[in-house]
C-alpha cells in the first residue's frame, strides 16, 4: 500500500497500485475484506478486496495461493453476464492479491436474511433464477465459483440478484497449482465432494446455490453445527434439517442438496422448478429416492405383501368357528353311535355271569371301561383336527402378510 500525498486527498487516503483511494469497508469474510474505492484513471467506483490466507498456511503455500489468485481472477475477468460483478483488475501491493470489481448498488443476501429473517419463496425463486444464470455462464467458459453462499449474492432494490466474487474460482482442468490442507470456501455452504478433497466441478456450485437459497428461505443454513469440522461432518453425512417455510421450494432444495453429484439436480432442472415457483405453479414431484433404496442388480425382489382387512378376518374367523363346530358333531355323534352298538351287542349275548362275592361285578368293569375308551377317543381326534386347523389357519395368515 502506498500513501497520496497530492492536495487533493487527505494524510490518511490509501493508494492501491497508484490508482485505485480506498475510502471504507464495506464486507468482510474469511477470504478478505471489501473496500469501496475510487479509481481515479477512469473516475469510477469500484470495489476493491483484499485477499488474505489463513495464518497457519507456509511460506510456499501462501506463494502457491497468492499465484493462483492473481491467474484465476484474471480468468474470472472474461466474464461478461449482467448477473454477474464484473472482475476488472487483479493486482498485487505488498505481496497480496487485490481484485478490483464492479461496485454494486445492493445489499448481500446475508445482511437481509440477518434483519428480516425468511424470505417469501417467491423472491428467493427470483434470486435463484438470478444466481442460476450466472453460474451458468462462469461454466460455460470452464470457471467454477467453489463460494457461493449468501454473502455473495448482492439483492438490488428491484429483488433481482448478482453473483461477486469469483476472485477464488477456479479454472477446470487446471491443478497446476495446488495447497496441501488448504480448503478454500465455507463450510456451510461447501459441497460433499469438495470436504472430501475432489476436484471442484460445475455440481459443486449447484449445492451451494441450494444451500444459500435453503439459508434464505428457512433463515437458517442447513448445515451449520457451530465450527468448522462439525459442519463439514454434517454436510458429508447427515441430512439437512427439516424444511420449514420452503413451501413450494422444497422439491429444488432437495434436489441440489443431493449429496451424490451424478444425482444432483441439474442446471436446466433447477432453471424450469424454480420459474414454476415464481409463476406460482407447481414445482413438480420430490425427487425420486437415493439410489442405495433400490434393491441391488441380481437380487431377489422383495416378497410382496397382501393386505388382509377387517371383513376378511371376520370371515375368516367365522368359517373356522363352523368347521370346528361341525367336526365336534360329528364326533359326538359317532361317539354315540358306536356306544349305542355296543350295548346292543352285549344285549344279544345274553345275561352277563355273576361275580364272585368278594369283588365287584366284572361286566360293569368292562362297560366303564368300554365308556371311558369310546369317550376319550372321540375328544382326542377331536383336539386333532382342531390343531391342525388352527396350524392350517396360521400358516395363511402369516403367508397373506408375506412372512413366508
Amino acid at each position: 500500500m502506498t500513501a497520496d500525498s497530492g492536495p487533493d486527498t487527505g494524510p490518511r487516503t490509501r493508494l492501491i497500485a497508484g490508482r485505485y483511494a480506498l475510502s471504507e469497508v464495506i464486507g468482510r469474510g474469511g477470504m478478505g475484506t471489501v473496500w469501496l474505492a475510487t479509481d481515479r484513471v477512469l473516475e469510477r467506483a469500484v470495489a476493491l478486496k483484499e485477499v488474505t490466507f489463513s495464518v497457519d498456511l507456509t511460506a510456499e503455500e501462501r506463494t502457491v495461493l497468492r499465484e493462483r489468485t492473481m491467474r484465476e481472477a484474471r480468468a474470472a475477468a472474461r466474464l461478461d453476464h449482467p448477473r454477474v460483478t464484473t472482475v476488472y483488475d487483479v493486482v498485487e501491493e505488498d505481496g497480496r492479491p487485490w481484485l478490483v470489481m464492479e461496485h454494486v448498488s445492493a445489499r448481500s443476501l446475508q445482511d437481509i436474511i440477518a434483519e428480516q429473517g425468511p424470505l417469501p419463496p417467491a423472491a428467493v425463486a427470483q434470486i435463484g433464477l438470478d444466481v442460476l444464470a450466472a453460474l451458468e455462464a462462469a461454466h460455460e467458459a470452464g470457471i467454477v465459483h467453489r463460494d457461493v453462499k449468501p454473502a455473495n449474492v448482492l439483492v438490488e432494490a428491484d429483488g433481482h440478484a448478482c453473483l461477486t466474487d469469483f476472485g477464488i474460482a477456479t479454472t477446470m482442468g487446471d491443478s497446476s497449482l495446488t495447497t496441501h490442507g488448504a480448503l478454500i470456501g465455507s463450510p456451510s455452504y461447501m459441497a460433499p465432494e469438495r470436504v472430501n478433497g475432489e476436484e471442484p466441478r460445475p455440481p459443486v456450485d449447484l449445492w451451494s446455490l441450494g444451500a444459500s437459497l435453503y439459508a434464505a428461505v428457512e433463515g437458517r443454513p442447513p448445515f451449520a453445527r457451530g465450527e468448522a469440522m462439525a459442519t463439514m461432518m454434517s454436510v458429508v453425512s447427515e441430512h439437512p434439517a427439516p424444511m420449514l417455510h420452503a413451501g413450494p421450494l422444497e422439491p429444488v432444495l432437495t434436489g441440489l442438496l443431493t449429496k451424490d453429484p451424478a444425482a444432483r439436480t441439474s442446471a436446466e432442472t433447477a432453471r424450469q422448478q424454480l420459474t414454476a415457483v415464481l409463476a406460482g405453479s407447481p414445482p413438480g414431484p420430490l425427487p425420486p429416492p437415493p439410489a442405495a433404496a433400490r434393491p441391488a442388480p441380481g437380487a431377489l425382489p422383495p416378497p410382496s405383501v397382501e393386505r388382509i382387512d377387517a371383513d376378511d378376518l371376520r370371515a375368516l374367523a367365522s368359517a373356522s368357528k363352523a368347521l370346528l363346530t361341525s367336526v365336534a358333531r360329528d364326533a359326538r355323534d359317532q361317539a354315540r353311535h358306536l356306544a349305542e352298538r355296543r350295548r346292543e351287542r352285549k344285549g344279544d349275548g345274553g345275561p352277563v355271569p355273576a361275580a364272585p362275592a368278594a369283588g365287584p361285578p366284572a361286566a360293569p368293569r368292562r362297560r366303564r371301561r368300554f365308556k371311558r375308551r369310546w369317550v376319550v377317543v372321540p375328544v382326542l381326534v377331536t383336539l386333532l383336527i382342531v390343531v391342525l386347523v388352527l396350524v392350517g389357519l396360521g400358516f395363511l395368515v402369516a403367508k397373506g402378510l408375506g412372512l413366508v
